[in-house]
């Protein structure tokens, strides 16, 4: 019972220390309160002073330019933009070429105030890195600490328009302002490089020759390595001063209305003639365009009056020609006819033949070099067929001939024993040529020449595909007869034919390997054939 009533008095003694701390700690709140209020009674009586003490205060450096921008403007300005800063007066700006800022400045304007901010800057150089420095400037105090940007500007373009009346197939007339600085002009295709010199300089215009016709070529303008322009242009066609024929002139009226030494540029396109062209005066007729041969269908070109012609780069197609053969010298003369040369040229669906001389008619020299000649019908002619004419020189080289027809024992070149022209001796020369069932008749001859005086050199063709044979003609002088290839084609060397004349010397027989002869691609995979350069040189390649 003793220890019961102890345990109550602790309780209570307890319980009265409690109350007496919590009525402390409230009277200490009460004390914490009462310290804060009178600070902030304190503080709102100094609010006026301190406001006044931020408005006025001091520095001795204006505050630097923030927010900078430098933006290309027009190719060679740079608009510069920055914020206000509430201490300067004006600003500066400097320009310069090295990245570090250093060496003396390209550029500096000076007293610019904020009422000029975006400023820009000009007469800068183009295609040109720039580093930009700005500062505040105040009244009384240090200059601001510099804030920077970079910029690089566009290359300039200050070639003026190329003025076509001056362009030409090889050379083109430049102009720019005068007095603007250049050094050189460079020109692509052909990397050709122009060096100003001063006096072009002055007028601002400059000559460059040497240039290709039909060509589209990028000039640029440059001091030292900068850029100051960059104009493209195309020359004309260089038609090398002869007159110009499309598909909608009449090329008959034309051809008739000519004068000696005419040369007729035909731009691409058909045609159409089915008549006969009758040639009096030397005249020359060409492709414009080499890559895109202009087609005349259903012409015979009928030589008279002693004219040479010359033609170049053009399609021959004989389709509905009332001659049948290409070339027909058409007139008797005593005196020689000038030269004729067929080039670079397709001839093909003619009925008879390419060559017909049924007159009087020396010519001076004739040329088929370089032509592709195919599906042409020996009815009633030979392939080349003199027959009281002759030639002084014959040429006959780089030509692919194929799909050739006969009617009978046609003869692939026939020149007969005519005694128009006693003395005279005709030179034919047949060599690097490819012949692809050009004939095919045991009884039909390639060389079937009996001229009173004449010297044949047959040298490195191909003859493939042929049952044809050389000659069997004792007057035909096979002046040298050597390292062509014949395949499919065992008559030229071993023919029975009565008196026939084969090849003894040296040759070969050879598959070449033609790509694609059906379709007329005779590119030959024969190595040796390659390198002995054999047959028509454009399908060695």
């Amino acid at each position: 019972m003793a220890g019961f009533l102890r345990l109550i008095q602790r309780i209570v003694e307890q319980q009265k220390l409690e109350l007496i701390m919590n009525r402390v700690m409230n009277r200490n709140k009460l004390y914490t309160i009462i310290c804060c209020v009178l600070t902030s009674i304190g503080l709102l009586g100094c609010k006026d002073n301190v406001t006044e003490e931020i408005t006025k205060l001091q520095v001795d450096r204006a505050f630097s330019p923030t927010g900078l921008t430098a933006t290309i403007v027009d190719k060679t300005g740079v608009r510069l933009t920055w914020k206000a800063v509430n201490n300067a007066k004006t600003y500066t700006i400097e320009v310069f070429e090295t990245a570090d800022f250093s060496g003396t400045p390209t550029k500096t304007v000076d007293n610019i105030t904020f009422l000029q901010v975006p400023y820009t800057l000009t007469g800068l150089t183009g295609d040109t890195q720039y580093s930009i420095r700005v500062k505040a400037v105040g009244e009384g105090v240090t200059d601001s600490k510099y804030v920077t940007a970079t910029a690089k500007t566009d290359a300039e373009q200050i070639f003026q328009a190329v003025n076509t009346a001056k362009l030409t197939a090889t050379s083109a007339t430049l102009n720019w302002p005068a007095g603007q600085a250049a050094t050189t002009i460079t020109f692509t295709p052909g990397n050709i490089t122009l060096t100003i010199t001063a006096a072009e300089v002055a007028v601002g215009e400059a000559v460059i020759t040497g240039l290709t016709g039909e060509t589209v070529y990028t000039a640029k303008l440059l001091n030292g390595a900068k850029v100051r322009g960059t104009i493209t242009f195309t020359t004309p066609l260089d038609l090398g001063g002869a007159i110009a024929v499309t598909p909608a002139d009449n090329l008959a009226i034309l051809i008739t209305n000519a004068n000696a030494g005419d040369v007729f540029a035909l731009f691409p396109g058909t045609y159409n003639i089915n008549a006969d062209l009758v040639i009096g005066k030397s005249i020359s007729l060409k492709g414009a365009r080499p890559s895109s041969k202009p087609v005349i269908v259903g012409a015979a070109f009928k030589l008279r009056a002693n004219a040479g012609l010359a033609i170049k780069d053009l399609l021959l197609d004989g389709t509905g020609s009332i001659a049948g053969q290409t070339i027909v010298y058409d007139e008797a003369s005593d005196n020689a006819y000038g030269n004729l040369s067929i080039q670079d040229s397709e001839i093909k669906n003619y009925a008879k033949g390419i060559l017909y001389i049924n007159v009087k008619a020396l010519a001076e020299n004739i040329t088929f070099r370089g032509n592709l000649i195919h599906d042409v019908a020996c009815a009633g002619a030979g392939f080349v067929d003199f027959r009281t004419g002759l030639a002084k020189n014959f040429l006959f080289e780089n030509n692919t001939v194929f799909n050739i027809t006969e009617d009978g024992s046609r003869d692939l070149f026939r020149m007969d024993g005519t005694t128009n022209f006693p003395g005279t001796t005709s030179i034919i020369t047949i060599r690097t040529n490819t012949f692809y069932k050009a004939l095919s008749k045991a009884s039909g001859r390639y060389l079937y020449i009996r001229l009173l005086l004449n010297q044949i050199t047959f040298a490195k063709n191909i003859i493939s595909d042929s049952d044809n044979y050389y000659t069997n003609q004792a007057s035909t002088t096979l002046t040298s007869v050597t390292e062509n290839n014949y395949f499919n084609a065992p008559n030229f060397t071993a023919s029975t034919a009565a008196n026939a004349r084969n090849d003894t010397g040296t040759f070969t027989t050879l598959n070449p390997g033609f790509t694609n002869a059906a379709a007329g691609n005779f590119t030959i995979s024969q190595s040796d054939l390659r390198a002995n350069a054999v047959g028509d040189p454009r399908w060695r390649n």
